[in-house]
């Protein structure tokens, strides 16, 4: 069975921020070789022809049209084309057309033969409907998501994932305690994905994060050996510069990023720059000889897990995460972003005076007594 949103790369930043991911590849596909079909690939030769066009508008990023055929090709294949009705899933997801791809989970749901296989159509389905949710504000799409991802579980106990997303739509709906009970369901399940899990218990401990547009967890071992993740920077504000050496605009704003990495330095901040390099020595390169002495990490293209994760698609862009790991701003280009900075650091660093004089309150009173 196809998982979605298992511990694979993300693509469309409204997934990645709930901590869902996308499968890995979404432009990486090739085309069918027309004697040889794979699993779960069209059998017959129109069907294929269709969706051999439609890998190759995927190719050219035409999402509407790849969505178009994939969906052609699974009607002229009588509907049993999974491999169809997952890629056209996973690009209506990708261009934010959440009613179109929740019209496509229904069409796998009508297929659908095994209780695992439902349960993946239903929760597809919930995941369209949150989205829509998160887009139109109404919380009757959430509703309708927690009914889904509800049959989901029903289906396939084991389909860990179902207990975060359900915690998600529970949050959003108010419903505090109901969410918390799914993200420790989730926590006592799965034991794959390491940066979901620490998301979790954040939401468990702040279930008002699960209401915010969160920055997508992520780990990374970045150029000097450290290893990081998205909430293991709590309580710092973040900045994340998406560069590349070849990127022209890039290296033009390479003085800027590094007087910010210098002027807040020794502050609650940390400064990521992420770079799309595919060459790795060119990279570290470019890095020693420019002195860029703050978090570096390799991401390897637009295709990278990361830079999927947040959705970039141009380069220079820069993400302004707040204390809690809330997503602030994006910046294409070199833009101001040093007021706003300077704002979150000083909020940040007032926050946690407020917190060591109260900590520092209480034990006196302890004492006293």
């Amino acid at each position: 069975m196809f998982r979605i949103f298992g511990h694979a790369c993300a693509r469309s930043l409204a997934i990645a921020t709930l901590g869902l991911s996308l499968g890995a590849g979404l432009y990486a596909a090739d085309s069918p070789k027309s004697d040889t079909p794979k699993p779960g690939e069209p059998t017959d030769a129109k069907a294929r022809k269709t969706y051999a066009e439609a890998i190759e508008w995927q190719k050219h990023r035409n999402d509407s049209a790849a969505i178009d055929d994939f969906r052609k090709a699974n009607k002229q294949d009588g509907g049993h084309c999974s491999e169809c009705l997952k890629k056209a899933y996973l690009l209506a997801i990708h261009i934010s057309d959440f009613k179109q791809a929740e019209d496509i989970s229904r069409e796998f749901l009508a297929v659908a033969q095994t209780s695992e296989d439902k349960a993946e159509a239903h929760y597809r389905m919930a995941i369209a409907l949150q989205r829509q949710g998160l887009i139109t504000k109404k919380d009757k799409c959430f509703a309708d998501s927690c009914d889904e991802f509800k049959t989901a579980l029903e289906l396939d106990r084991q389909f860990s994932e179902v207990h975060y997303a359900w915690g998600i739509s529970l949050a959003r709906l108010h419903q505090d305690e109901q969410a918390r009970t799914e993200f420790a369901a989730y926590l006592d399940k799965d034991r794959a994905n390491s940066d979901l899990h620490e998301r979790a218990k954040r939401y468990m401990e702040r279930i008002d994060l699960a209401r915010a547009t969160m920055a997508p967890p992520f780990s990374v071992t970045t150029l000097d050996g450290q290893h990081l993740s998205m909430d293991s920077l709590a309580g710092k504000v973040v900045l994340i510069d998406f560069w590349a050496t070849w990127c022209g605009p890039c290296r033009e704003a390479l003085p800027h990023i590094r007087s910010i990495a210098a002027r807040f330095a020794g502050q609650p901040f940390v400064v990521l720059s992420i770079s799309l390099d595919k060459d790795e020595a060119k990279w570290k390169d470019f890095v020693a000889k420019n002195g860029m002495t703050w978090l570096q990490y390799r991401d390897g293209g637009f295709e990278g897990g990361v830079a999927k994760q947040f959705a970039v698609t141009g380069i220079p862009a820069t993400f302004t995460i707040d204390a809690d790991g809330v997503l602030e701003d994006q910046h294409v280009g070199d833009a101001d972003i040093e007021g706003k900075l300077k704002k979150l650091i000083a909020r940040t660093a007032e926050v946690a005076n407020r917190k060591s004089a109260t900590a520092i309150g209480g034990k006196s009173a302890l004492g006293a007594n």
